[in-house]
């Protein structure tokens, strides 16, 4: 039973990250441009796609080259949805960039339809195995989703920080008008914004790969739990979204110690009702 219970919350806790970092793309484009992008899932296949059906299986590339490859297109592809869509969207109504975010899903996800077909597409070997403890079991993939969330998390943090670009996103995510007074590219910022946005999409793409298969539905409903990650957490704080993310992630794997596995997706809908009744700046959001 203790056996069980720590493979559920290891399990949980690499699904809470991939929540975490969704909540963080929610997060950082809230805050560079005040709108709600809800086509994360979707770039989230597309990545997926880009890396193991376009240049792992029909060019054949190798998959660090792949992955290299993936990630240069995703920022791209992020900061032409920016110019593209966001821009014109910044200054209408929130309804709007919430229908559009959604149709570009939908465009996204007939897109990799007509581009790569309907069938699942094997991938063998891409992070897949085990890794033994004693008599524990561990699934290789969380393992490897936990430490690259982290080191991702850390390395966002640092950038946002320490460089000048990042310095300029957090100018741009507390006062627009003051950051373009000061000389700040605003639409340049949230382009850049975007593109990073894109690219963490990509990450948990190719990181899920092992757990969901390269299939057209592999992304489930990680887009709304990565939403009420950052609502749990504190909507618009990244610490917040990865405490809301991971608590998400085990609660929703232990749960099936009560529940068939079917029902574990209530977890975080529940969750999600609850802080919006009671607590709706979330565990953390008295720091937003």
């Amino acid at each position: 039973m203790a056996q069980t219970v720590l493979q559920l919350i290891i399990g949980g806790l690499a699904m809470g990250f991939i929540y975490a970092l969704v909540s963080i793309e929610y997060t950082i484009i809230w805050n560079a441009s005040g709108l709600l992008n809800f086509s994360h899932e979707r770039l989230i296949l597309l990545g997926a796609y880009l890396f193991g059906a376009q240049f792992v299986v029909r060019n054949g590339i190798s998959n660090p080259i792949a992955v290299v490859l993936m990630l240069i297109c995703t920022f791209f592809i992020g900061v032409l949805i920016s110019y593209v869509l966001m821009r014109p969207l910044r200054n209408l109504p929130l309804v709007f960039s919430v229908t559009g975010t959604i149709m570009l899903g939908r465009i996204i996800t007939e897109g990799v339809r007509l581009i790569w077909g309907n069938n699942p597409i094997p991938l063998v070997g891409w992070l897949e195995g085990t890794i033994k403890a004693g008599e524990l079991v561990i699934n290789r993939t969380y393992i490897i989703i936990i430490i690259v969330a982290a080191v991702l998390v850390a390395a966002l943090q640092i950038f946002l920080n320490k460089t000048k670009v990042g310095t300029a996103m957090r100018c741009v995510s507390q006062n627009k008008k003051a950051a373009a007074f000061m000389g700040i590219d605003v639409d340049r910022s949230s382009a850049i914004t975007m593109g990073i946005s894109a690219v963490i999409c990509g990450i948990i793409g190719i990181l899920i790969i092992p757990l969901f298969q390269l299939k057209g539905d592999m992304t489930g409903m990680i887009g709304i739990k990565g939403f009420a990650a950052g609502v749990v957490g504190g909507f618009g704080y990244i610490p917040g979204g990865i405490v809301g993310g991971i608590l998400i992630g085990v609660l929703e794997s232990l749960s099936t110690l009560v529940v068939p596995g079917i029902y574990k997706d209530i977890v975080s809908f529940i969750l999600l009702i609850v802080f919006l009744l009671v607590r709706p700046s979330g565990i953390l959001g008295h720091k937003a």
